[in-house]
């Protein structure tokens, strides 16, 4: 008799055990409808910053092979002016010293930085944000993926993909793009164009001087002249051809000169 009652008493316990057993395996609830929206966001949210990112490395990575058809800033300017002048060059036919011009009067430190120059921008910030510390990179992004115009969504997104644009890209292919997208004039954008239009030569022919003319017209072009300078643009000119040599001298025109 006594077997039997413990026989029994474990035969109880098991299936106790048993019960709670399947007492915690039990399923929780599903989820609230709130959090199966917030999970859904998430996903999408997830999905969509890969999409943009993916894009974007693409389109960078498009543009250091081909010439770069148009920009948003081309596109209202030709609606405005009724057509622009664009012709597009490889580096290979912009004049070295256009090219030094353009660093000389826009970027000293081109070659030297890697899309931002911290010391311009702190001078920028010390003197109110008075004067840009936009590096050639920089503008290079806005002019040929983004729009012109303040605002900060703009700045975050030059921000973003300046770096991505210098980590694929070479710097002679930055400031070739660049000097291919640049507005010279009113409706006169790029190098070839601009040549043509202020002095009637191929961009390949420009002399120091007038290379330094047309990068003197940098950044207010619609209000400059480089074929009819004012006493400004002319004094601005001279100092960009003497800082042009001073870079040629000194080995910042490295990342591109020949």
């Amino acid at each position: 008799m006594a077997r039997k009652t413990e026989t029994g008493t474990g035969t109880q316990a098991k299936t106790t055990e048993a019960n709670t057993g399947t007492r915690r395996r039990k399923p929780a609830p599903p989820p609230s409808r709130l959090r199966r929206a917030a999970q859904t966001l998430r996903r999408w949210l997830i999905r969509g910053t890969a999409a943009v990112v993916l894009l974007t490395f693409g389109w960078v990575g498009l543009y250091a092979l081909v010439p770069v058809p148009t920009t948003a800033y081309m596109i209202a300017e030709s609606r405005r002016l009724g057509g622009v002048e664009r012709d597009w060059v490889p580096i290979e036919e912009i004049s070295i010293h256009l090219q030094r011009a353009a660093v000389a009067a826009e970027d000293a430190n081109f070659c030297l930085h890697w899309g931002f120059d911290m010391s311009a921008i702190r001078d920028a910030i010390a003197d109110g944000a008075l004067r840009g510390g936009s590096t050639i990179s920089q503008q290079t992004v806005k002019n040929a993926f983004l729009w012109h115009g303040r605002s900060w969504l703009r700045k975050a997104l030059e921000a973003a993909i300046t770096p991505v644009m210098e980590l694929i890209w070479p710097k002679r292919r930055v400031l070739e793009v660049y000097l291919n997208v640049a507005e010279f004039g009113e409706g006169v954008f790029g190098a070839e164009a601009a040549a043509r239009h202020h002095f009637g030569i191929a961009a390949a022919d420009l002399t120091l001087r007038q290379a330094a003319l047309l990068a003197a017209v940098l950044p207010n072009p619609q209000a400059r002249s480089a074929s009819a300078p004012s006493d400004f643009v002319d004094r601005r000119a001279r100092s960009i051809a003497d800082g042009a040599a001073t870079i040629a001298a000194d080995g910042r025109d490295s990342c591109f000169a020949n």
